[in-house]
């Protein structure tokens, strides 16, 4: 294993470029008054794709119009203050949740912290409940997203771990969780720079690069790598049925970087061309595996079979507490398939946006903790959670 602490790729990194931070977590973006808090998404389409297909632009308006039509409101529990609007979380989530460069985990992130915030608790088991049951909430929005799930349960871990808590009085006590949560926020915001830094000694002049889908973090990767001048070329797979390839090959061309569209069957046919395979993820679970776009365990298979390395980007809070055995161990995350044909009425449709990638056709995670072997995973995930 090689790894390297996130504190020192920040202090080599702002000795010669400095990296821009997030806004602070005291000024979230304006709250529209037309939003509501919403049940977990009703749409069997999961929310979790909803998010991505907005961001990316892949799916028609009225099938966004369709799917917004299925959230219905439910009434606060709690009686409002007299001339101050009831406080709600998913409210907070979604109005984060709208940046399209902000993970849904960090948006749930800054949701809780400013539970915490708005607190009107007073005592530090009431304020610990209530932070339960605004995690419990942003959970159950969507229980198909694993880096949402991963994201509140670190969250909780993180902030509420702490015996000096106990010997402090509440106002301290209170100030003290806010802190906590307002570094991890930001922690979680910078995780992408760092992967971003800690990366580069893979990549060398000359090298070809295959990547799959468009993932935020390995276009952070590689947006690094061209303004470090090195001289590479990409290949795109096409990314179906969201083509979201074809979106990550637009951004790199903007960069200049030489880019080449593959359709998705022919990764094999030019895996000969191929130093390296990159991906990003949806979920790192305890075996070292990775859970992300569909299509990424045959390209891992592939690559394996070729003794290509296969690099995988992944933020620390993608880390979850699940160890699927195969892939029907998965909770599915479905999506709209369009073939641009009429398909038959009785020809079964796979819809499912994912699949899981085993360790051993693993090399290298790029992660904010550092280049870590799969088999260390694990050790990670146990350190995170205690």
């Amino acid at each position: 294993m090689w790894r390297r602490s996130a504190s020192f790729v920040l202090d080599k990194h702002h000795n010669n470029k400095p990296i821009s931070l997030t806004p602070s977590l005291d000024s979230p973006p304006p709250l529209s008054d037309s939003m509501a808090e919403v049940n977990p998404n009703p749409n069997p389409v999961s929310a979790y794709y909803q998010t991505r297909a907005k961001h990316h632009g892949i799916v028609t308006s009225d099938w966004l119009e369709q799917a917004q039509a299925a959230v219905v409101r439910y009434p606060d529990k709690d009686s409002p203050v007299a001339g101050r609007r009831p406080f709600s979380v998913i409210e907070e989530f979604d109005n984060w949740r709208q940046q399209p460069d902000l993970a849904e985990a960090v948006a749930a992130i800054r949701a809780l912290a400013a539970v915490i915030r708005a607190s009107e608790a007073t005592t530090m088991m009431e304020l610990e409940i209530e932070l339960k049951k605004a995690s419990d909430t942003l959970k159950s929005w969507d229980t198909t997203s694993i880096s949402l799930t991963a994201g509140c349960d670190l969250f909780m871990r993180y902030v509420t771990r702490t015996s000096a808590l106990e010997f402090e009085d509440f106002n301290a006590a209170k100030a003290r969780v806010l802190g906590r949560a307002e570094k991890f926020g930001e922690i979680s915001y910078k995780a992408r720079k760092i992967i971003a830094v800690l990366s580069q000694d893979f990549i060398f002049d000359g090298c070809t690069i295959l990547v799959h889908g468009f993932s935020r973090v390995v276009l952070e990767i590689l947006k690094t790598a061209a303004q470090n001048k090195k001289l590479f070329r990409v290949l795109c797979t096409e990314g179906r049925p969201d083509k979201t390839g074809v979106l990550l090959a637009k951004e790199l061309a903007k960069l200049d970087v030489p880019v080449k569209l593959l359709i998705d069957s022919a990764v094999a046919y030019s895996m000969d061309e191929v130093d390296m395979v990159i991906f990003g993820a949806d979920g790192v679970v305890e075996s070292g595996g990775v859970i992300n776009m569909m299509g990424t365990y045959q390209i891992a298979l592939v690559a394996h079979t070729m003794n290509k390395p296969v690099y995988v980007a992944a933020e620390s809070y993608k880390f979850a507490r699940l160890y699927p055995l195969d892939q029907k161990d998965l909770e599915p995350a479905l999506r709209p398939v369009d073939f641009g044909v009429p398909v038959p009425p009785k020809v079964e449709v796979e819809r499912s946006a994912r699949d899981y990638t085993p360790p051993q056709y693993l090399t290298m995670l790029f992660t904010d903790l550092g280049v870590l072997t799969p088999s260390v995973v694990s050790d990670e995930l146990i350190q995170l959670y205690l």
